[in-house]
């Protein structure tokens, strides 16, 4: 039986501010823990909370990115329930009034490109963190009032192709932008996905499954794509396919029951009261708005326009902002943008990857590869001579002084080479009679015989032509 399957993600975006979002305690991760809490992530009594300005910002950056419409009005609510990991008994959110509803992102498939729509985006405050030994549960409050975005899509994706790219084009959207710095692997970006599937048609969509706190972009497409057959099988067996909270066992690449739903919990949401409503200035939204950075897609048009790059080169480098920009500083010294880019995601990449770094703590510095792309376009030293300098250029060395440090400048001054061809001609008679009878691996035997000669420093081109003009004359 063929099947419609419908996706719709939510993803909980820490925002990147100093300060938590209705407090002045710090952003917290990778400190001690309990260490950045005060009395209003806590709700003691008498704490008032006050609405964290550059989070709103933020919040207005990624609406806009995501072309979303601003709803100038900031309102918050209380979610009521109990949760350990809450310390409030309540949580502050937008639930009547997101800050934006709307939106699109666009990602590619293999039918083209699609827009998946966004429903809203609504401000709030992250929970603590848990730790649940064999005994006992640890809690670590510094999370807890850090600043967060949820981002709600309307069912727009079919299968975990697509939730992998909706939620790649998300990352790399706020991230290029500042908005947060995505690492999933730390937890500043989560994603529940809710899977449905129903007989091909049908008027209504099948139950919903949701699968918690997907921490990788990969981990997205297995969980979707072992839940729909996990389903399928259900269905088909005769089974019902109950609503469940569940999660994803990387080590089984299989999704876990967690727990069952037996309806909507209400939660009781109310204005919060601590928090009038904010009206923000339009021009305020507009100079935030003017300051954007480039986003990705118009960063991805000017690198094929601009500089000619593939599609995949650019895809490659887009992925990665810190290379991307190093890219971007080393273009303002070279002109040749493939070898530079060629250079980026080949030894640059090799190099940083076997030393366990980034190109942004790395010593490397644009104006020295930029200096290699052009000591090898203009022949000054051939390509395998230039990997001998990468060490050395990953020093922040220049690789001009390491090149005539080692002896490695190639010889392309013409009359020195042009006397090495003859005597290796005078000395190989034979390959001349070879040649003579059309075999051209002579010229390829001749050449190596002066690079031999010039111990590898003579100019490959160079010594080809010199070699086929000599032998033109004999």
């Amino acid at each position: 039986m063929e099947y419609d399957v419908t996706i719709g993600i939510e993803i909980h975006v820490q925002l990147k501010t100093v300060t938590k979002m209705f407090s002045g305690a710090p952003t917290s991760f990778g400190r001690q823990a309990n260490t950045c809490v005060n009395e209003i992530d806590l709700g003691m009594p008498g704490a008032m909370p006050e609405v964290n300005k550059e989070a709103v910002a933020k919040a207005i950056q990624a609406c806009t990115a995501l072309h979303l419409t601003i709803d100038p009005l900031v309102k918050f609510d209380r979610k009521n329930y109990y949760y350990s990991d809450l310390p409030k008994g309540f949580q502050i959110t937008q639930q009547f009034h997101p800050i934006g509803r709307d939106g699109y992102v666009e990602i590619d498939t293999p039918s083209g490109k699609r827009k998946i729509r966004i429903e809203r985006i609504h401000m709030e405050e992250d929970t603590a963190k848990q730790f649940h030994l064999t005994k006992v549960s640890l809690l670590d409050f510094n999370r807890a009032g850090t600043p967060l975005i949820e981002i709600v899509s309307k069912p727009d994706m079919h299968n975990g192709q697509e939730a992998e790219a909706y939620v790649e084009a998300l990352r790399q959207t706020l991230y290029y932008i500042g908005v947060s710095d995505c690492k999933m692997e730390e937890g500043s970006m989560r994603c529940d996905v809710n899977v449905s599937i129903a007989p091909k048609g049908a008027a209504h969509l099948g139950t919903k499954n949701e699968i918690k706190n997907l921490n990788s972009i990969s981990h997205i497409g297995k969980a979707v794509d072992y839940e729909v057959e996990r389903q399928k099988k259900v269905l088909e067996s005769g089974g019902t396919v109950f609503q469940e909270t569940r999660r994803f066992d990387e080590k089984t690449g299989t999704t876990v029951m967690m727990r069952r739903k037996e309806g909507n919990v209400d939660y009781k949401f109310f204005p919060e009261p601590n928090i009038f409503p904010i009206l923000l200035d339009p021009e305020w939204i507009k100079s935030i708005q003017a300051a954007m950075p480039e986003l990705p897609q118009a960063r991805r048009e000017r690198y094929e326009k601009s500089y000619g790059l593939s599609q995949r080169d650019i895809d490659i480098l887009i992925a990665n902002k810190e290379m991307a920009e190093f890219f971007e500083s080393c273009m303002k010294y070279s002109k040749n943008a493939k070898s530079v880019c060629n250079w980026l995601l080949a030894d640059v990449s090799a190099w940083l990857n076997a030393h366990e770094t980034t190109i942004s703590a790395s010593t490397l510095k644009p104006e020295h590869l930029a200096k290699l792309v052009a000591m090898i376009d203009e022949a000054r030293i051939s390509s395998k001579q230039a990997k001998e300098l990468v060490d050395d250029l990953m020093a922040g060395r220049d690789p001009e002084v390491s090149a005539k440090e080692k002896g490695l400048e190639q010889m392309s001054d013409t009359g020195a080479l042009e006397a090495m061809v003859k005597e290796v001609l005078d000395a190989n008679p034979q390959a001349i009679v070879d040649f003579k009878n059309g075999k051209d691996r002579a010229v390829g035997f001749l050449v190596g015989q002066v690079m031999k000669k010039s111990r590898g420093k003579a100019n490959p081109g160079m010594a080809s032509k010199l070699v086929q003009q000599e032998l033109s004359k004999r």
